[in-house]
């Protein structure tokens, strides 16, 4: 019997961090900062973000028993295999895979998004609509070319791709130290007022916590690497690693919100529809701290991106290793020790959604906060469901954070719910997993009777 190869063992602390925080942090808080003040002003975005950074502990504790305790790839597939159907360990994993999925192509789009603000020759060259959006020849070409280098890193080695990370995001978090304390420093509270919108401090905080899970999602991307910890990892690490991305992506964003609003009356960005580039840049009557920003953004864009295709294509490598889709998903180089097909396919899929634009990737954007609030309670319904005393409060708690995640998306009448898009997108993804799971099927069963 062939014993299968194993993912490449060199990841630490360091790496996990990174991995976790920068699977959060993407450009966000470049581009919709005016959505964000909008919804809440200063007052109601900074509690939203700090209460959702709070409210998304008890899950970041529970992922990090969870991985400690069983450090796999696959992470919510894992866990609930131990404690539930087949299917439903299939259906977890399946619906992660799109939370971190969407991601990449969506990157890969807003990448023409920034060199835009930079060259406007971005926007010339038109190839095609797509829901009244112009694709135009630079822009996808930006989009393939990001996609092509992070997929040339991930085929290459953990190790680069552990690298990259570091140095994009320790990038990232150095430029917002210089830009942020800048911010505070030449800015006054006296531009943040008032701290609240016109809907008032409750309802301004609200709208602003409902969006919370989509920014704080990729944190528990931690466990996804877990297999490809160094010799002689100490697994309490995981969970640190964890807790302090939660911690340190709602300071970020909390920091972010405030600075701008120091610098720049926020009612006045709100109605002209600034970035946080532009904002700085009128506020300081210069361009250099545009573009130190947008240096920043860029750094972002490359972590985010990075950080979701290795949490993408190790669950898809987690769901063929099972046989719960096509074997050859499971399969691992024998030099460079990465999910070789997986990450082939994930590049494709990447591809071929950057030529849709940003438009129709809109939906299903909105599926993976879904998602994401599904894969948080199969996690914590786990730990419940395999019994013990240990963690189950904080799990317990998770989970009610997690439908009400996920009640906020399926709920008609909740703003922010699904539409008729949404729930066409969430049924294509669905309709495919329970095809390729059937698919698989026989396969399994050929390979259960195997001598």
């Amino acid at each position: 019997m062939t014993i299968p190869r194993g993912l490449h063992k060199t990841l630490g602390l360091l790496e996990y961090f990174t991995f976790g925080f920068g699977s959060m942090v993407g450009v966000g808080w470049l581009v919709l900062m005016d959505d964000w003040l909008g919804r809440g002003g200063p007052g109601g975005a900074m509690l939203g973000f700090l209460l959702g950074g709070i409210l998304l502990l008890p899950i970041a504790r529970t992922y990090a028993r969870l991985v400690r305790d069983i450090p796999d790839a696959g992470a919510e597939i894992a866990y609930t295999e131990r404690v539930f159907p087949p299917f439903l360990s299939f259906a977890s994993g399946w619906v992660m895979v799109l939370a971190y999925a969407i991601v990449c192509p969506w990157e890969a789009a807003a990448i023409g998004n920034l060199l835009a603000r930079v060259f406007p020759a971005m926007n010339a060259l038109p190839l095609y609509e797509v829901a009244g959006k112009v694709i135009t020849v630079p822009r996808l070409a930006a989009g393939l070319i990001l996609t092509v280098v992070v997929t040339v890193v991930n085929y290459r080695g953990i190790r680069l791709s552990g690298r990259f990370q570091n140095v994009t995001t320790l990038g990232l978090l150095a430029c917002f130290g210089v830009f942020t304390l800048l911010g505070f420093a030449r800015g006054s509270s006296a531009t943040a007022a008032p701290l609240f919108a016109d809907a008032g401090p409750l309802l301004s905080t609200i709208l602003v916590l409902q969006i919370v899970p989509y920014f704080m999602t990729g944190f528990e991307s931690v466990a996804k690497g877990s297999e490809e910890a160094r010799v002689g990892f100490d697994t309490r690490h995981f969970g640190r690693a964890i807790t302090l991305a939660v911690v340190a992506g709602s300071a970020f964003y909390v920091l972010i919100v405030g600075a701008v609003s120091f610098v720049y009356p926020w009612r006045d960005l709100v109605g002209s529809h600034l970035g946080t580039e532009a904002a700085f840049a009128r506020a300081f009557g210069s361009r250099w701290i545009a573009q130190l920003i947008l240096v920043a953004a860029f750094l972002s864009l490359f972590k985010v991106m990075n950080g979701n295709f290795v949490a993408a294509t190790r669950m898809l490598f987690a769901l063929g290793r099972r046989g719960l889709v096509h074997r050859s998903l499971g399969s691992v180089h024998e030099r460079f020790e990465t999910p070789r097909v997986a990450v082939v396919l994930m590049a494709a899929l990447t591809a071929a959604a950057a030529f849709l634009g940003d438009a129709l990737l809109v939906p299903v954007t909105e599926v993976g906060s879904l998602a994401a609030g599904v894969g948080w309670f199969s996690a914590c319904a786990a730990l419940v469901r395999r019994g013990g005393r240990a963690g189950v409060g904080l799990a317990v708690a998770g989970m009610v954070v997690s439908l009400a995640i996920v009640a906020m998306k399926v709920v008609p009448g909740i703003p922010g719910s699904f539409t008729s898009s949404e729930w066409i997108a969430f049924g294509v993804w669905c309709g495919l997993g329970a095809i390729l799971f059937v698919s698989s099927k026989s396969e399994r069963t050929l390979s259960s009777r195997a001598p």
